[in-house]
């Protein structure tokens, strides 16, 4: 019977004991192995497994110590039944019935139906990802990562962020964010005015839920980023888009009718312009006159290859109007999920009890770890390395796109990490997307930013923060002769 029963598992994670220990945790916990059976002896399996027998003899070991196994001399090693005690002992429930419940009459919202921009879980093994949103695997600082996470798992450490905070977040990278991050933006700001956020996407929310409600108006520019105005449409139905030019958002007649208004000044997303200065003066004091409370998303900050950056929105508030919302994630990497958001003390304060009730606080640890690679200068070193990269590739993209694309390509005034491209009317980007998927490209169809019916299908967007410089004259070529 063991011999079916004891197989590595398919993946090849952790190491041979690791994965032996998890197939016998496995077997026991969903009852496979009875209380009074031995397991096979460490020479059995070992051979049964073709592994090493001191490999089996660690895992039946350390089971023991974790109170999976029990070691009965000269007889050898049984489930602890102890390990059993205080689960439900029923039958497997089928999962084959359908839901009794009518759920499309009793959620009051249905987010699945809002528009979405997705891109494939595998991008990383399409030879051409023109995305944006994902990391560079070749520039990721592994080793400096690593270091910082093996500093985490310290025994004071662990004592540090390991009880509930209840709704604080670690005073460190509070610290780290108050005097390294932002002063690069512009922005001063005292630790009780920084509240740490899962993600940037975590801080729109909390801003959206403090300051919306049926009666209020949410301005936002079109084309602009999906998943924000999907959040703000969850609080009102109020909704306006607001139009961009080649300065970034335009503060017209409708900005007038809104009480909010989210923006992305630093890099227009999805097209990456960068509002100059007047236009970011002219948008506070537009605000000030109409009394808009303006959510300012610094997107893609970090990216300045031409000229001086121009400060944050945020910078240049006299009036305290401006809630700022950024995110360690873009340079690091998607997957660490760790924004903030800066405001006056009194929306933070409020914004700390909303989010205690959500979650309480970001985990721990993985604020202990960020602060260290900002502390040790890990981050800033790494914002250089991509910098320089993404130049490089911003240049090449850019000579590649002039050529092919003349005149209908946006090259981002100052930087960022995509290209936004206007094709011919009769072009489909979604059409030729699918296409373009099955031969190894990928790139973002435009027609998901805009808000509305009858959107143009015609715009789609080229990311280069994720596709290795080598590959990106190739992978353009290969999609002019789609197009073409």
């Amino acid at each position: 019977m063991t011999e079916y029963l004891f197989q590595l598992p398919d993946h090849a994670k952790g190491t041979l004991q690791s994965r032996i220990q998890e197939m016998i945790v496995n077997s026991i916990l969903e009852r496979h192995l009875a209380l009074d059976t031995p397991l096979p002896s460490s020479r059995k399996l070992s051979r049964q497994l073709s592994v090493a027998r001191n490999t089996v003899v660690h895992a039946y070991q350390n089971l023991v110590d974790e109170g999976f196994l029990i070691a009965r001399e000269r007889s050898g090693f049984y489930v602890n039944a102890d390990i059993l005690k205080g689960r439900v002992d029923s039958p497997r429930q089928s999962r084959l019935f359908e839901s009794k419940i009518n759920w499309k009459d009793t959620l009051v919202i249905s987010p699945d139906d809002f528009r979405q921009n997705t891109k494939p879980a595998t991008w990383f093994r399409y030879p051409y990802p023109f995305i944006c949103g994902q990391y560079d695997r070749q520039i990721f600082p592994i080793a400096d990562w690593r270091e910082c996470a093996r500093e985490a798992v310290a025994v004071t450490a662990i004592h540090d962020w390991a009880k509930d905070q209840v709704d604080q977040d670690h005073a460190e990278l509070i610290d780290q964010i108050h005097k390294k991050v932002l002063p690069r933006r512009g922005v001063w700001a005292e630790p009780d005015e920084i509240l740490i956020t899962v993600g940037a996407q975590q801080g729109i929310y909390l801003a959206a839920q403090l300051l919306l409600n049926m009666d209020k108006t949410m301005g936002f520019e079109s084309p602009g980023y999906v998943d924000a105005e999907s959040t703000f449409s969850v609080f009102t139905p109020k909704t306006i888009p607001l139009e961009v030019d080649r300065y970034g958002l335009i503060p017209n007649d409708k900005f007038a009718k809104c009480d909010c208004v989210y923006t992305t000044p630093s890099h227009h997303y999805p097209s990456t312009v960068t509002m100059p200065r007047d236009r970011r003066i002219e948008l506070l004091e537009q605000a000030h006159t109409h009394n808009v409370i303006l959510i300012e998303d610094d997107y893609e900050s970090e990216f300045n290859y031409v000229g001086d950056p121009t400060p944050a929105l945020k910078s240049l508030d006299n009036d305290g109007r401006v809630i700022y919302v950024g995110s360690l994630s873009k340079t690091l990497a998607p997957g660490i999920r760790l924004g903030y958001l800066v405001a006056p003390r009194e929306f933070v304060k409020q914004a700390r009890s909303l989010r205690r009730l959500m979650l309480r606080h970001p985990p721990s640890n993985n604020q202990f770890i960020i602060t260290e690679f900002l502390k040790r200068g890990y981050h800033d070193a790494l914002i250089n390395r991509l910098s320089h990269t993404l130049h490089e590739r911003w240049t090449l993209l850019g000579d590649l796109l002039e050529v092919h694309f003349p005149g209908n390509s946006y090259r981002p005034t100052f930087g960022g990490s995509a290209f936004w491209i206007e094709g011919p009317d009769s072009l489909n980007a979604s059409t030729l997307a699918m296409t373009a998927a099955k031969s190894g490209i990928l790139f973002e169809p435009g027609e998901v930013f805009f808000h509305g019916n009858n959107r143009p299908k015609n715009f789609f967007r080229l990311g280069f923060s994720s596709i290795p410089t080598n590959r990106i004259e190739e992978g353009i070529a290969k999609l002019v002769n789609l197009i073409n």
